[in-house]
């Protein structure tokens, strides 16, 4: 038995049999499935994989082809049989599919070759159906011998991803059987091993062959990768927010989706549901969105208008745990590729926000930790977001590529560089310089920079959030292998709300939108210097000598104002790697 479709036979070595174990690396061998969670039939509720039928040629190609090849005489001697069987343990993780010709089609296709028109000729699964054989309630399929030579083709699906307890690796066996001697009678074995509930099955295996698939992981995509499309929540307050971030999108090659107020019902945190990723085979690869926890007024939104045809769906649902804020995908972000003390990550490692050791605070849901973890590609590092109001890695945090070239420089909020900003204002002579300006209430308030810098309590308390950046920063750097000539401090300002975590004092320009070399920045409304706000061009002074390109969104009403920025009101889909996936060594 040997697989096709998937890796390819380059990696097999010399011999055509197939691997009983999957190994790592470019140089490694094994077959790979796809989770079969796209829905390539329309008028069905769920995914692909959720049931026992084969509707389209469309769904087969998200299946890997394995072929078992058999060699023999005309017709198998009285009491051997051939037996394609799973264990139990596999049953819920993989399902197979056999090709069949229906008898009467068959004598038709003989006789009447030239009678039927030609639309029937082209219809896919004219004179053929595909039957389940394997998996869920069915462990074994006694396969049909035809005799001496020829190739039996199956279709096999993934039917769920690595987790906890699964390291998302499944096995196909095939055995010649053997009736009990003399007699030919079979022997009944009411729980033999492999194949339990069969009954009535021979008693000696005289050969085995097994083939070993991985399932694909699920992989999140960096900034770094180019943007494909941006998806933005049309919301009744939010239309010049909207307008922005159509021009911005316009000077991409990317579309810009919009999900409107039928859909969102008045959530417009679409960065917060929903978390683009890809799988990927040899054969093919396509998107899958990771649907969050929190369930807001979006819900609906990933299986009424993602999960389609090429398009994968996956969730994780706790089903004892509470969920927070820290379960939104605001607080799941991935870094580009890395090397880290001779380790090499070439796609990157995923960042999830979480409480102080020890603290008892919040903390992202086992059930969706479990399964980022067990993907192993993007091996995740645990940072501390827990004291932020919102509590979400993006607040602080993002990665920015330098074009041209395969480098990138992490961003990182920073409430010392803005104090150190402001106080160089002052001494030039701009302590009384306004910020909001323009913005009604807040700009009424006269808010100035000498008295931020007046203000204690607001310099202790962005000193202690400063302390809180610095631990994460060094985490960063450890997990990362980083150093502070990658890392870039944008200033950052925020104060203390009842529960003493820290909330934006004015729009946070970390959390932005990354679409190559063009950023989507949270427009800050800093003290004006000259007509001009000193944060903007401090900003455009760090970054666009790197060849990107600043345009500064304005947020304030429709996001900042509702505790969130621009990258928390927006989501990106990405292409994938060029990088696959198998020729890693986790």
């Amino acid at each position: 038995m040997r697989r096709r479709g998937s890796r390819p036979s380059t990696r097999l070595g010399s011999s055509s049999r197939p691997s009983a174990s999957w190994t790592w690396g470019p140089e490694g061998q094994g077959a790979i499935l796809l989770v079969n969670c796209d829905r390539d039939t329309p008028w069905l509720p769920q995914e692909d994989c959720s049931d026992e039928k084969v509707y389209s040629k469309e769904d087969l190609k998200d299946m890997s082809q394995m072929i078992l090849r058999t060699k023999g005489p005309e017709h198998l001697p009285a009491g051997y049989e051939i037996v394609l069987y799973i264990s139990m343990s596999d049953s819920d993780k993989v399902g197979v599919f056999c090709v069949e010709t229906l008898q009467g089609i068959k004598k038709l296709l003989l006789e009447l070759p030239r009678v039927l028109p030609p639309c029937v000729w082209q219809y896919p699964f004219f004179g053929q159906r595909y039957v389940h054989i394997l998996g869920r309630r069915k462990l074994y399929h006694v396969v049909k011998y035809s005799g001496g030579s020829e190739e039996l083709l199956f279709f096999v699906e993934g039917l769920r991803f690595p987790d906890e307890g699964f390291a998302g690796l499944v096995s196909i066996h095939v055995s010649l059987l053997e009736y009990m001697a003399e007699t030919g009678v079979k022997s009944t074995l009411t729980r033999p091993p492999d194949l339990s509930h069969a009954q009535e099955i021979p008693l000696t295996p005289v050969f085995t062959d097994t083939v070993t698939f991985r399932i694909a992981p699920w992989i999140m995509t960096p900034n770094i990768l180019p943007p494909v499309s941006v998806f933005v929540c049309c919301m009744k307050d939010n239309y010049l927010f909207l307008k922005e971030v159509k021009n911005l999108v316009e000077k991409t090659s990317c579309e810009l989706k919009v999900c409107f107020q039928y859909m969102n019902r008045g959530d417009r945190w679409i960065q917060d549901e929903i978390e683009f990723g890809y799988i990927e085979a040899p054969h093919k690869g396509f998107p899958v969105v990771l649907d969050s926890p929190r369930d807001g007024n979006l819900k609906d939104f990933p299986v009424k208008q993602l999960l389609g045809p090429d398009f994968g769906y996956v969730t994780r649902e706790p089903l004892f745990e509470t969920v927070t804020s820290l379960d939104s995908f605001g607080n799941l972000e991935v870094s580009p590729p890395v090397t880290v003390d001779g380790k090499t990550y070439p796609l990157g490692r995923i960042l999830i926000g979480s409480s102080f050791p020890l603290s008892g605070g919040r903390r992202m849901t086992r059930v969706v930790r479990d399964f980022l973890q067990a993907q192993q590609v993007q091996v995740p590092v645990e940072l501390y977001s827990d004291w932020l109001t919102v509590g979400h890695v993006d607040e602080f945090v993002t990665f920015v590529p330098i074009p041209g070239t395969k480098k990138f420089r992490m961003l990182m909020a920073s409430t010392s560089a803005c104090y150190k900003l402001f106080r160089e204002k002052q001494k030039e002579g701009h302590g009384e310089a306004i910020m909001f300006k323009g913005l009604g209430g807040m700009s009424s308030k006269r808010i100035t920079i000498n008295k931020i810098l007046s203000n204690e309590s607001l310099v202790q308390e962005n000193q202690y959030f400063q302390r809180c950046l610095d631990w994460n920063r060094d985490i960063l750097k450890k997990e990362l292998g980083l150093t502070e000539q990658d890392i870039i401090d944008l200033p950052a300002l925020f104060k203390m709300d009842k529960n003493h975590q820290a909330r934006a004092f004015f729009p946070n320009m970390v959390n932005m939108i990354v679409l190559d070399k063009d950023l989507g920045i949270p427009k800050p409304f800093g003290p004006q210097v000259e007509e001009v706000c000193c944060l903007e061009t401090h900003v455009r002074c760090l970054l666009e000598p790197l060849g990107l390109c600043c345009t500064f969104v304005d947020d304030i009403s429709a996001y900042h104002k509702f505790l969130g920025e621009v990258h928390c009101g927006t989501n990106v889909r990405r292409k994938p790697f060029a990088f696959k996936w198998w020729h890693m060594e986790p």
